[in-house]
């Protein structure tokens, strides 16, 4: 073809597309007919159109109260279950602990394949209506095991619940059975529930971009209330009324929540699935090797022909040719035979545009940063296993009648992020922005490395309390292994781990929102949830290795079921120095990562749009 793409030595993306020769200013969107299309039906079946009904915040009303209702459902069962698999299953720690790691990683897994259901076939109304009836059968599935005699194992009056007969294989089918309806369920709502939510509002305008960022703030609180609720509320229900009403209680609020996801049809905005992103991938990849063998210059000097055409309208941000991994750019050069004459391409397996170049390399730089997360947040999985079984040997009562569950106990990190961002936000991003200069006081990954600092102490700290509480327990004497001594000691690795939440998970979520392009966010919300999927099933690797190999026949191994006899602070110091290393290897990936740099759709004003991105673009990509 005889297509030539005239460069200006800066590689800046052009929103109008195309490879002429000129550079023609950007483009207006007709942001109301773009918004506005009709359906040819109303039914169910077309609503996944592009049809912009009434939209904005009434939609999200009814999106926000089915994500809280069921939230409140799912989390409100599962807060307390290493408790319940423990007391009312008669499993041991160790047993529970990786039913509960496994499950959540498998869990954590199903929501890349929820979004690719969702971005390819379904659209994410559907997606979400299936993953909500999926769920509430899990729930009805797990209260019948506690409700029904012949689905649990016989109650046992021993102080010592190991010690009691364990499930049967019926039993223990039908428990595994409620927790896969449950992981289909969270496929589908994890990573569909935000991208919906923001689906309600033109991006387009000011307002709508208001929106969203309001969106996001609901659905953060509203999840904070969700978890205190049902840390304390539902799980004292569990702990001391019973586990019949503890697990009805969520499994009705879920059936609200499906009703009411419902209510809102006729006022949602169905956006039409496109294809998945997976495709847009895997065809970059493949059209860079099948073009491995050519030349490419070391920088990008305009003797190149790149396939460059506009970005479809769903696309709110047009990255910048970037010269990092550049091998991938080999898939967007233009020979003979990859234009029909038309001047699209003829194969998307041999031709991709450069915009679909960039997002791949958007992904590449992401990978080893989000790697880096999943030994930070096996720290915080600990929370929810051998936290709860040192809880349950210490003393917890407030008062002379109250009695703290163990489950509740994560209470304290909730009520440390509580107290902490509003300070961090009102006072530590003011001082360190007069020092760094930073708008926002210090970077995403500076954010994210101190969460991981953090995850350290927590461990190094839990350790020492682990082997103070084991010493008094010992010398107590208790044969029930009863240690005197208040449970809020476990307070101080809590607060260090609730620092950990406010800097890395959050600082994560951020990351990950803000380093993908908009339409990719899915993606974003699913490599999220498999950094949980990484971390359970590090956890449950460790978990087994340890219980196996740290005791021999004459010596406990560290996590055994007599928390006396074995060694759980070496377990938890062996977790800091795990952390330690991944520290260091974070520190490596974070100091050679490059931000984006896009050029916002829209911005209708040409000077001042290019020559932020050229800013940028000196400054990110030396």
């Amino acid at each position: 073809m005889g297509l030539k793409d005239t460069k200006d030595g800066t590689s800046l993306p052009r929103p109008s597309g195309s490879f002429s020769k000129a550079t023609p200013p950007p483009q207006e969107i007709d942001v109301v007919n773009s918004y506005n299309l009709k359906s040819t039906s109303g039914s169910f079946s077309d609503g996944e159109k592009v049809e912009k009904k009434p939209g904005g915040w009434r939609a999200v009303t009814f999106i926000l109260g089915n994500e809280t209702l069921e939230r409140l459902g799912t989390i409100g069962l599962l807060s307390n279950f290493m408790v319940y698999l423990t007391r009312v299953f008669h499993l041991e720690q160790v047993d529970a602990s990786n039913v509960i790691n496994i499950w959540s990683g498998f869990t954590n897994l199903t929501p890349l394949v929820g979004a690719f259901i969702s971005d390819a076939y379904v659209g994410r109304f559907k997606t979400i209506a299936f993953a909500s009836f999926a769920t509430l059968l899990g729930l009805v599935t797990l209260t019948l095991t506690a409700s029904l005699p012949q689905l649990h194992p016989a109650t046992c009056n021993s102080k010592d619940p190991v010690s009691c007969g364990g499930p049967n294989k019926l039993q223990f089918g039908i428990l595994l059975l409620g927790l896969g309806f449950l992981s289909i369920g969270s496929g589908g709502i994890r990573p569909c529930s935000i991208p919906f939510g923001v689906d309600q509002f033109d991006q387009r305008t000011e307002k709508g971009i208001k929106g969203v960022a309001s969106f996001f703030n609901w659905y953060y609180m509203t999840f904070t209330i969700v978890l205190l609720i049902t840390q304390t509320v539902v799980v004292y229900i569990q702990d001391q009324v019973s586990w019949v009403i503890g697990f009805s209680v969520p499994t009705g609020l879920m059936a609200c929540a499906v009703v009411m996801f419902f209510a809102g049809m006729k006022l949602y905005v169905y956006v039409k699935p496109e294809g998945s992103i997976f495709s847009g991938i895997a065809q970059v990849v493949v059209a860079a090797r099948k073009k491995r063998k050519m030349k490419l210059p070391a920088e990008d000097d305009g003797t190149v022909t790149y396939y460059d055409p506009p970005v479809k309208d769903s696309v709110l941000s047009k990255l910048h040719h970037s010269n990092q991994f550049r091998f991938l750019d080999k898939a967007a050069v233009i020979i003979e035979g990859d234009l029909t004459p038309e001047g699209v391409p003829a194969n998307k397996w041999r031709l991709c545009s450069i915009q679909e170049v960039e997002e791949v390399k958007c992904l590449i730089r992401i990978v080893p940063v989000w790697s880096a997360g999943i030994i930070s947040l096996a720290a915080m999985s600990q929370q929810g296993t051998f936290t709860v079984s040192q809880a349950l040997k210490m003393d917890r009562h407030m008062g002379p009648n109250f009695e703290i569950p163990a489950g509740s106990l994560s209470v304290i990190s909730l009520l440390t992020i509580g107290v902490f961002l509003p300070l961090y936000d009102r006072v530590l991003v003011p001082f360190f922005r007069r020092i760094t200069g930073h708008k926002s006081g210090i970077t995403l990954l500076q954010r994210i490395g101190t969460g991981i600092v953090f995850a350290i102490l927590s461990m190094i700290v839990a350790g020492l309390v682990e082997r103070m509480r084991r010493i008094r327990s010992i010398n107590a004497g208790d044969p029930a292994g009863m240690t005197p001594m208040s449970v809020f000691w476990l307070s101080p690795q809590l607060v260090l781990m609730g620092l950990c939440e406010a800097f890395n998970i959050i600082g994560q979520i951020e990351f990950f929102n803000s380093q993908f392009p908009e339409h990719m966010r899915s993606i974003a919300n699913s490599l999220f949830s498999l950094s949980f999927a990484g971390s359970n099933y590090l956890s449950s690797l460790i978990v087994t290795t340890v219980h196996r190999f740290s005791g021999s026949h004459d010596r406990p191994d560290w996590l055994n079921k007599n928390l006396n006899a074995g060694k759980l602070d070496y377990f938890y110091y062996l977790i800091a120095v795990l952390g330690v290393f991944n520290l260091v290897y974070f520190w490596y990936c974070a100091r050679g990562y490059r931000y984006k740099v896009g050029l916002q759709m829209g911005d209708f004003e040409e000077n001042k749009s290019f020559s932020d991105v050229e800013m940028s673009s000196k400054k990110q990509l030396k």
